[in-house]
């Protein structure tokens, strides 16, 4: 959830982007900012898309907007087979400069942490669901008859188990689930390792919410640098080729979603970073959670406290 609103609220930031400051292609242009943050969305729930593609995507469809409305507006609009041409050109043509292999940089690292993190929290999630419903040996059910009931039928209703003698029993049980423990251990310092990669300036927050800044740029650089990329656009598409003009105004509604994006201001502290944090100082407290298993049962629920008289399996003993 906190994924899928940090991706709208970098939609809305790129979107606003054009309605502010570039009116008269911001129809055109937040199309194909929606299909960007689709296919970021899409790539973070496991879709096997590649970032550089995604990223040179969007680039490759801003360019003919950004030609026919920054760098050779006309009274008309170029065609579409013309659109095509600038489409396929502007890796050659690089209108953009090196931003959009900056962004590549940036959006292919916090994405794949961010999907590899997501990917581990469901991994987490499996070996929890498994290990909760375990089903125990016929050896071990009886083990456990007789530490509990054996007493009963000497009439010592009330004592509980010796703490030695619960844990052998215990440990007996959980032989297949203390495997785990080893691994889990490291599993939670791999979700360490992650967390502080996704960090600062490398952290998805970070490099979704400034991507509109990326956009700016490269389109001041488009508009400065108009008069050679026109003639870079002759030499391979030819003089443009235009068509009656329809460039209806803003239709993004900066309002929309405002509510549900509050919590996710810049300055909130309820970021995916804080909560990330959060989350793993709880899940440090459970490191040793498989390998200690059987101390906390015998310990917390099933063996007497120290010093009471407690069923050592044959008789009553302190």
């Amino acid at each position: 959830e906190t994924f899928e609103m940090l991706i709208r609220l970098a939609e809305n930031y790129t979107s606003s982007l054009f309605c502010s400051a570039y009116r008269t292609m911001a129809a055109e242009a937040t199309v194909h900012v929606q299909e960007f943050f689709t296919d970021v969305g899409l790539f973070l729930f496991g879709t096997d898309i590649s970032t550089e593609e995604l990223v040179n995507r969007f680039f490759d469809t801003l360019f003919p907007v950004v030609y026919n409305h920054v760098i050779n507006p006309g009274p008309t609009d170029i065609s579409l087979e013309y659109a095509e041409c600038l489409r396929v050109a502007r890796r050659d043509i690089r209108p953009f400069g090196s931003i959009p292999n900056m962004a590549i940089g940036q959006m292919g690292r916090s994405l794949l942490l961010s999907r590899t993190f997501s990917q581990a929290l469901n991994l987490g999630i499996e070996v929890i669901n498994t290990t909760d419903h375990l089903h125990f040996s016929k050896d071990c059910s009886r083990a456990l008859l007789r530490m509990q009931y054996c007493p009963h039928c000497q009439g010592l209703t009330l004592s509980k188990p010796c703490m030695g003698y619960c844990l052998n029993i215990i440990r007996g049980c959980l032989a297949d689930v203390g495997e785990v423990d080893l691994h889990w251990q490291g599993y939670i310092q791999s979700l360490e390792e992650l967390s502080g990669a996704l960090s600062g300036a490398r952290g998805i927050e970070h490099v979704l919410l400034n991507f509109h800044s990326l956009v700016r740029d490269a389109l001041v650089q488009a508009r400065i640098n108009g008069p050679e990329l026109s003639e870079q656009v002759n030499k391979i598409c030819g003089p443009p080729v235009r068509k009656p003009k329809h460039s209806p105004g803003c239709s993004f509604d900066q309002s929309k979603d405002n509510q549900g994006l509050k919590m996710f201001s810049r300055d909130s502290e309820e970021t995916l970073a804080s909560r990330r944090k959060e989350f793993i100082s709880h899940l440090r407290v459970y490191r040793a959670f498989y390998g200690g298993l059987a101390d906390q049962l015998c310990g917390n629920e099933l063996a007497a406290a120290d010093g009471l008289p407690c069923w050592n399996g044959e008789d009553v003993v302190r």
